[in-house]
């Protein structure tokens, strides 16, 4: 299919509509047989649930185009897990795992030409979430739903790509968005935002977030997931029952054990470890791999020695073998990869 006329490596990460969603309905116990629509607007009651209690949730995933121009997901089926646990944490209905993968591959092959070409450095983001729709007034939740799924292509997250970014120890202890203890949920990021909004004010890329418990421990940014790489070369992710369950974090930890053949260390990692870390990266779907070069502590700086100018040698590793993985250039561990056309 050709390609819709835009400059794909110039464009950011922000929404551009496209030509199709998907929807479908919860009602009287059971989910409609869904469908294709073209209007992206939604007409809601005032009293909507969604409205009054924030009864919503959301995932994020991307389509790609690969090397010999087949158009892929990467890892939808643990997206689709992911936001079962994140309905069931607020009381909602869970649309099927089964449904989400076919619903994912009805909209991104109907915006095929959305789709952005390979070697562009863009793809195209998907978003499904879903809602309580009907009227609520007091505290419960709602008895009917909608599941949308909205794609649009996106950019670099963070501007300058792959160009090394300052991060800022965040002046807020955040309630954890994603779940505790044994609910691992992918919820929403409205805590996020006002933190976020400091940061960049103050000319920073993200916020750290410390446990809110002791303020010793890293956790996570306000939409991304750390990972940090020690002097001899073994990958460090953080562990905590607050932290958003990473696909991408996850699919990294296999990528430097099976391909890279580092050592992979899932732990708890305390905030003063970090002047001993060589490198220090952000993951996620909308991150990929973001290259982190210094924190700043409340005015003092804590520099990595690999990724000041440019992404470190462990880093641009993980990053060139994940893609690499996620564009067909390099044979992916079985049932990673969907093939949508």
């Amino acid at each position: 299919m050709e390609k819709k006329n835009i400059d794909w490596g110039n464009i950011g990460f922000g929404y551009m509509e496209a030509d199709y969603r998907y929807v479908s309905y919860y009602k009287d116990g059971k989910w409609d047989d869904g469908a294709l629509v073209t209007d992206p607007n939604i007409t809601l009651n005032e009293c909507a649930c969604v409205f009054q209690y924030a009864q919503t949730v959301f995932e994020g995933l991307k389509a790609y185009t690969t090397e010999d121009g087949h158009i892929v997901c990467f890892r939808p089926d643990l997206n689709a897990s992911r936001m079962v646990d994140s309905a069931k944490r607020l009381v909602m209905p869970p649309f099927p795992e089964d449904r989400f993968i076919d619903a994912v591959k009805q909209v991104v092959k109907a915006n095929a030409a959305w789709v952005p070409p390979f070697g562009s450095g863009a793809t195209l983001y998907i978003r499904p979430y879903l809602m309580g729709i009907n009227s609520v007034i007091g505290v419960k939740p709602a008895d009917e739903y909608m599941f949308r799924i909205l794609v649009t292509p996106v950019g670099p997250y963070f501007k300058g790509g792959a160009k090394p970014i300052t991060i800022k120890v965040s002046d807020y202890d955040r309630a954890a968005p994603h779940g505790t203890g044994d609910i691992k949920a992918g919820l929403n990021y409205a805590m996020s935002l006002r933190p976020i909004m400091k940061a960049h004010e103050e000319g920073f890329a993200e916020n750290m977030y410390l446990d809110a418990a002791s303020r010793t421990k890293v956790e996570e940014t306000g939409g991304a997931n750390f990972i940090f790489i020690t002097k001899d070369g073994t990958l460090v992710t953080p562990k905590s029952d607050s932290i958003l369950p990473s696909i991408t974090r996850r699919s990294i930890m296999v990528v430097a054990e099976k391909y890279l053949g580092m050592k992979v260390e899932h732990r708890e990692v305390y905030f003063d470890e970090l002047k001993d870390f060589a490198e220090c990266g952000l993951c996620g779907t909308a991150a990929v791999i973001s290259p982190v070069g210094k924190i700043n502590d409340h005015g003092k700086e804590i520099c990595f020695p690999a990724g000041m100018e440019e992404m470190g040698p462990y880093t641009k590793k993980l990053y060139d073998t994940l893609t690499g993985i996620q564009m067909g250039k390099i044979e992916a561990p079985e049932g990673w990869i969907c093939t949508i056309e």
